[in-house]
């Protein structure tokens, strides 16, 4: 009995009575109307209706009120109350609007929307410079559903996810709120402090929603949703939009509001459908009824998001500005689906904050102590949407669901249940843990981990690993693992393994040591995955990838000195040893190509070596610089966020010493620099520019060059800002000073969106560019023209691109396919 008193108790104080106005709202027909603006007249109070058209108005004073009733699609209705007594219940029934076009008077041959959205894009930067600066509380809730989920996704338990499944495998996976407070400065500063935070069936969870996230104006040209979204007034949209005046109507105000339907004009562009109100005069947003696909937003299983937005009047900056909006989304994939709402209440703006240079910071979310821990009594008296009966039984049952999976008792029996060893785990790994302390211990796949290369043959690779994870919610661990490595035609066992541990989430420091014997890359970039090298071996009798043996001590440590900036420096001696072919057996024999030596500069000498036995000492010191760096400050750690107007630079210096000879000292000074652009509806443009400087560094080892990341396998993976796809793996690794440079610019639509018949497949096109130069060499050239976004339906993992490469006046070309995940 007692294990379900929280449960009871949650029940009580949600329907606990407070000082406050009550009701429901519906429309002519008796059906209930979601997310209907309540406020009062003068603007002190405000709400929202739920899902099942319920409100509460937080009103603890007695008097004589005019609440106003607003509700896009619907007349404004005015009401006079006097409330004598509380709890007051008022039920309310709204119109349809019933719009006109008798106010408008069309020319000959114009469409009168034109002129409208022409007006409010011609108002745009003035309407939007009114929201200069203010402060407002803030509420969110998030809700996602998820209906008739598998029990696995690719081979992977999906389990019910908390509790939030059913029997049917469909249910509410996730429910959160938060109260805020909010400051804003144009540009860009933006300050949130979370003041009560909630998340069902998570007593100490922290709720993902934030107001920067949650933010949408249609002021802005673009909206960043995945993509670049173009908005109705942007400056250039009637490049994308045509536009029709469904009729007018007039707001409390007396304002004449424009009800006009936005029409894609290629219905694969980054744009939006639906309806954009706009204020007669003023040529400002009244409200938003907009939707999007997932195809125009380029997420696929996304099938439609719906944005509304709902507006009041604000004599005191003369602005409609944003009191609530929701964003309604569903999805589906594999078989499964579902769909959610994203809820968003402003109120209590402030327009003329005093602010000074230390209001903003690069903090731009923090919360305040203990704000997940308000009872239910807080939040039924601050939270401004009511709960629905939904949203309330998830609650009671996900709390009731923690308190018991909780136990020590419940843990060790699922435990028990997934600790059994069985035959199967032989072959395809086994794990334990213990979770009532967080612990386990795996021992990887050893079939995951057959491979085979023209060195070791047939090879396997297994490691162990345990792991205690430790922190409020096990956001810290410190782990030990082995790696044993076999190579049957080689006879040889390797050996390494070593400790990490992660200290803390706020400055991130982190410690590594290692030690043992492994067989490496010769190119420590690693450009080709043991996977890929064994089919192209196997099948194309193509052994690109080149090892060597490498016995080590190694000891790392790095943290961030402040957000933007983190060192890192490591220290380790090295014993390299040349290794050579020990297989030359063929699985299809190609009677154009064969095997290569495993020495890159002799491909046709099998006997040779890259380089001689020796050892070293090498110290490494980096520093990696964001500019302007922005973090959100959770109570378990820190977050950085990305800034794409800011450039980030890695500055770093590596230095060999105490070498068996003095041959194989050297030292190396690095700089790269790297940065993502957003251009609006023209798509985005990436560059990454990296150079090094070598000293003494005539005759080290070919392990120490700079490699760079080549391919020679025609297949790409990621992103390609960074990698040479033509380039052969070692024919320009230098021991000399070196710059390259890699840009890629991905016009989302932009140009293959305004192509009839092409515009529908929805095709992204991508052009390239990659220069590498070197103090001893001719410099190497890459340029490439692609196609992403490649695919059926909503799956689309594939990328084309015809690549040219240019070295010394000979030119190559192929094309490379790309996977992305």
């Amino acid at each position: 009995m007692f294990k379900k008193l929280p449960g009871l108790l949650l029940l009580l104080t949600v329907f606990h009575t407070y000082s406050q106005i009550t009701g429901e709202v519906k429309d002519e027909n008796g059906n209930p109307l979601p997310y209907v603006n309540i406020y009062t007249e003068t603007g002190s109070q405000g709400t929202t209706t739920n899902d099942d058209g319920i409100y509460e108005l937080k009103i603890d004073k007695e008097g004589n009120y005019t609440l106003v009733y607003q509700f896009l699609g619907y007349k404004t209705l005015k009401k006079k109350v006097e409330a004598t007594e509380f709890p007051m219940t008022i039920n309310i029934v709204l119109k349809a609007e019933s719009t006109s076009l008798d106010e408008v008077t069309v020319q000959s041959g114009e469409n009168p929307a034109i002129r409208i959205i022409r007006k409010a894009i011609d108002n745009r930067e003035l309407n939007a410079e009114k929201l200069e600066s203010f402060t407002a509380d803030f509420y969110s809730r998030g809700l996602w559903r998820i209906k008739n989920a598998p029990e696995k996704i690719l081979g992977q338990d999906v389990g019910d996810l908390g509790g939030g499944l059913d029997s049917t495998r469909s249910g509410i996976v996730y429910l959160s709120e938060t109260i805020s407070e909010i400051a804003y400065q144009k540009p860009d500063d933006f300050k949130e402090k979370i003041i009560a935070s909630k998340v069902s069936g998570d007593d100490n969870g922290f709720s993902l929603n934030s107001a920067q996230e949650a933010y949408f104006s249609f002021y802005e040209n673009t909206l960043d949703i995945n993509s670049e979204m173009v908005s109705p007034i942007a400056e250039y949209a009637f490049n994308y939009y045509k536009y029709n005046l469904e009729g007018t109507f007039f707001d409390d105000q007396g304002n004449m509001i424009n009800k006009i339907n936005v029409t894609p004009k290629r219905e694969n562009d980054r744009v939006f459908s639906g309806f954009i109100y706009i204020v007669e005069d003023l040529w400002q947003i009244y409200g938003v009824e907009l939707k999007t696909t997932g195809q125009a937003i380029q997420v696929p299983p996304i099938e439609e998001l719906v944005f509304r937005q709902n507006h009041k009047y604000s004599p005191e900056n003369k602005l409609y500005i944003q009191i609530s909006q929701s964003v309604d989304f569903s999805f589906k994939i594999f078989g499964f689906g579902g769909d959610g709402k994203f809820t968003a209440v402003y109120s209590n703006y402030e327009f003329s904050p005093q602010f000074n240079n230390n209001s903003f910071g690069r903090e731009i979310l923090s919360f305040q102590e203990e704000a997940n821990k308000k009872d239910s009594l807080f939040w039924k008296e601050k939270r401004p949407v009511p709960l629905t009966t939904e949203e309330i039984e998830d609650y009671v049952k996900k709390d009731s669901i923690q308190e018991v999976r909780s136990t020590k008792k419940y843990k060790d029996s699922v435990d028990t249940v997934k600790n059994k060893f069985g035959i199967s785990d032989v072959l395809f790994g086994y794990s334990y843990r213990n979770s009532w302390k967080n612990r386990s211990f795996s021992i990887s796949a050893p079939i995951a981990g057959i491979g085979f290369n023209t060195v070791q043959g047939w090879n396997t690779d297994v490691t162990l690993s345990y792991t205690q994870r430790t922190g409020d919610d096990q956001e810290n661990y410190w782990r030990i693992y082995s790696d044993i490595d076999y190579g049957l035609s080689e006879k040889r066992f390797r050996l390494n393994g070593g400790f990490e541990k992660k200290f803390n989430n706020f400055n991130k420091p982190f410690l590594r040591i290692s030690g043992g014997v492994a067989s490496k890359q010769i190119n420590s970039r690693e450009p080709i995955s043991p996977l890929l090298n064994s089919i192209t071996s196997i099948f194309f009798e193509r052994n690109y990838m080149k090892l060597y043996e490498k016995s080590f001590a190694n000891i790392g440590y790095g943290q961030d000195v402040f957000p933007g900036v983190r060192l890192f420096g490591e220290l380790s001696w090295e014993n390299r040893k040349a290794l050579t072919n020990h297989k030359d057996h063929v699985f299809i024999d190609w009677e154009d190509r064969s095997y290569n030596s495993n020495n890159p500069f002799q491909p046709d000498n099998f006997g040779s070596l890259p380089f001689e036995e020796h050892s070293i000492f090498k110290s490494n010191l980096s520093t990696d610089i964001t500019f302007g760096q922005k973090y959100m400050s959770y109570p378990n750690g820190r977050y950085n966020v990305y800034e794409s107007k800011y450039p980030k630079l890695k500055l770093s210096w590596e230095k060999g010493f105490a070498g068996s000879e003095a041959k194989y000292n050297f030292d190396q000074f690095k700089a790269q620099i790297r940065q993502n652009l957003d251009l609006g509806n023209k798509g985005e443009f990436q560059y990454l520019i990296n150079g090094g400087v070598f000293s003494n560094s005539e005759d080290i080892s070919l392990v120490d060059y700079q490699h760079f990341d080549a391919n020679q396998t025609r297949i790409g993976f990621g992103s390609y800002v960074g990698k040479f796809n033509l380039m052969p793996y070692y024919n320009f690794s230098t021991n000399q000073n070196y710059a390259e440079f890699h840009a890629e610019h991905n016009f989302q639509g932009w140009v293959l969106g305004k192509l009839p018949l092409i515009n529908k497949l929805n095709f992204n096109l991508i052009l390239g560019a990659h220069r590498l130069t070197t103090t001893n060499r001719n410099p190497y050239s890459e340029y490439s023209v692609g196609i992403d976004n490649l695919g059926f339906g909503k799956y689309r993992f594939l990328r084309l691109d015809y690549v040219v490469s240019d070295f010394g006046g000979k030119q190559d070309g192929a094309f490379i396919f790309g996977l992305k995940f």
